[in-house]
């Protein structure tokens, strides 16, 4: 699909920055940009193809998901779909889920560990459109310790020489960010969630080496200890972050860390149980840590710490275009309805290193906005209500017109 122009009118913007809510505004889309935003009495007669109205609606950024793994559908056993997927049906598995996360409103994701490229080459077909989905920046495989947490999808490595030839081919194999383990998780067996994994002096290589390329560096953090080590390295961002204390928060706020807080997978594992086929010790290992999970974001909140969205999407029943039900979530434990949007808009995309190109609703950024129903600063769910999603100047769901297609629903 080939952009065009259109004027978007009659919306209220709530643009990412954190501002106030703006009511009777118009956005002008040229291209795959934003041409123009300003009052909709205002909005340039001449520019646009076509004109929409928006009815009153919120206008939002395109959200943004910092944590999602497109090969994975939410089934109760992990590990059994890992082992019995070939590449073919996880890359169907995969592009179905890109298509399901567009239609959300989400149009920007990072991809935490996908094995076989999957991840990787979904992400450049998705960019030369020959499938449906959002941006994604895809980390390829995680870099792991031997028999460590997300050994079945990642590449394991011991001591800074074998850490630092695996990051080199990460990057060589088309990762745009780089993920790694400094802890054990709740999803692998064997491995306690809070045991440390990688040593500081291999995650400082792993830093270096995505730095020197470029990218940016996320971790899979659990364990206080594990915390500790990625900071201490210079990882951009913590995945979890169960056990942030005063000291840790102090030092992630000094240096910019981000917390990507996936409160939705737990909260999933724990919810649905033994009951609807979750392994036993993956619920065992969740509900130990669940409390732990809501007191550390609290922490995280009230300390200032930088707070991006994201749901680790494909772990057990945990859905891939459910960011609305993570922003619930978010705010119930202790974000305002606007330091959520931000949290899924332009904090994600400052913690993806993308700001200069989306998160906000601004003139010259790429045009990926989109309209809800309802206003999600009185009620956060509205996010869930999408009526049109637009990426990089093409719409790509229209429930304006009636011509856009319902959200398909995950087997």
């Amino acid at each position: 699909m080939t952009p065009t122009s259109f004027l978007l009118t009659n919306v209220t913007v709530v643009d990412g920055t954190g501002a106030d809510p703006v009511p009777g505004q118009a956005v002008v889309v040229e291209g795959r940009r934003i041409a123009w935003v300003g009052p909709a009495g205002d909005a340039p007669s001449t520019a646009a193809e076509s004109v929409v109205d928006g009815g009153g609606r919120t206008l939002l950024p395109g959200l943004i998901n910092c944590h999602v793994h497109l090969t994975h559908d939410g089934t109760p056993d992990l590990m059994a779909q890992v082992a019995s997927d070939t590449i073919p049906v996880a890359t169907l598995r995969a592009a179905r889920a890109a298509r399901v996360t567009l239609q959300s409103g989400v149009t920007t994701v990072r991809d935490c560990g996908a094995a076989d490229g999957v991840a990787v080459e979904l992400a450049k077909e998705i960019d030369r459109g020959m499938v449906p989905g959002p941006r994604v920046q895809a980390a390829g495989r995680v870099i792991t310790m031997t028999g460590g947490h997300g050994h079945f999808i990642g590449r394991e490595a011991d001591g800074a020489d074998e850490v630092r030839k695996a990051t080199r081919a990460e990057i060589k194999g088309g990762a745009a960010v780089i993920k790694v383990m400094a802890t054990g998780g709740v999803l692998t067996p064997g491995v306690s969630p809070t045991q440390t994994a990688l040593l500081p002096e291999e995650l400082a290589v792993v830093a270096q080496e995505a730095h020197n390329s470029g990218r940016r560096v996320t971790t899979h953090a659990i364990g206080r200890a594990g915390i500790a080590n990625a900071l201490q390295a210079g990882i951009d961002s913590i995945e979890h972050g169960f056990y942030l204390d005063d000291e840790l928060l102090e030092l992630a706020v000094d240096q910019g860390t981000f917390l990507v807080p996936t409160i939705l997978a737990v909260t999933g594992i724990v919810r649905n149980g033994q009951a609807a086929g979750i392994p036993a010790w993956v619920v065992d290992k969740a509900e130990r840590e669940a409390a732990q999970q809501r007191r550390s974001f609290a922490a995280a909140v009230a300390s200032g710490m930088r707070i991006a969205a994201g749901t680790d999407a494909g772990t057990p029943f945990n859905q891939h275009g459910d960011l609305a039900l993570e922003l619930a979530l978010m705010v119930d434990s202790g974000l305002t309805p606007m330091q959520t949007l931000v949290a899924a808009t332009r904090s994600a995309a400052e913690n993806l290193g993308l700001a200069h190109e989306i998160g906000t609703v601004q003139v010259g950024k790429l045009a990926d906005l989109v309209l809800v129903d309802g206003d999600p600063l009185a009620d956060i769910s509205a996010t869930g209500s999408v009526a049109l999603v637009v990426k990089d100047g093409v719409v790509h769901r229209d429930e304006l017109t009636g011509t856009g297609a319902a959200v398909p629903k995950a087997a």
